[in-house]
């Protein structure tokens, strides 16, 4: 079972990453239509204006099957820096390494797009995640309730560089 990173769209690969992420965030917070309409909406509008030399998109795949996630929105990232978005890891590549290959891979990309910020959003309580981020180099910018993702949570504006 060797999970494999792959840069670019895979067919599938929109509906597989909305179904990542909403089955895994409604299970742990409750989120539901208002969270999975955003991801797919958001992530099909990047996948529909995604440009080689801006944007990456990197896909984690075990045996052929799409079992994680990462995209970095390079579209905005002179003004406000490069968006790190859609990062996931299925519950069978969890805790294997599978994300910090997913986000080594976006690290180097913006390395060598010269993006000098990047910044995330996310929300409090998901210690896995944000020990990763924080081994990467973000530091917690802010954090106030929100409720973008249809949910009211602590959400975390965490950046690197700038």
């Amino acid at each position: 079972m060797t999970v494999t990173i792959h840069k670019g769209y895979l067919p599938g690969a929109i509906g597989k990453i909305v179904e990542l992420h909403a089955h895994y965030y409604s299970e742990l917070v409750g989120f539901g239509l208002p969270f999975e309409s955003k991801v797919a909406r958001e992530l099909s509008d990047f996948c529909e204006r995604y440009a080689e030399n801006r944007d990456g998109l990197w896909i984690a795949l075990q045996d052929g099957r799409i079992e994680g996630s990462i995209a970095i929105d390079g579209s905005h990232a002179e003004r406000d820096g490069a968006h790190l978005r859609w990062f996931i890891a299925s519950d069978d590549v969890r805790g294997k390494g599978v994300g910090t290959s997913l986000l080594s891979s976006a690290m180097e990309f913006c390395k060598l797009r010269h993006y000098s910020r990047v910044y995330l959003w996310t929300f409090e309580g998901l210690g896995a995640a944000r020990h990763l981020y924080e081994k990467f180099g973000f530091r917690l910018a802010f954090q106030q309730p929100g409720t973008q993702w249809g949910t009211e949570v602590t959400e975390q504006r965490f950046e690197l560089g700038g």
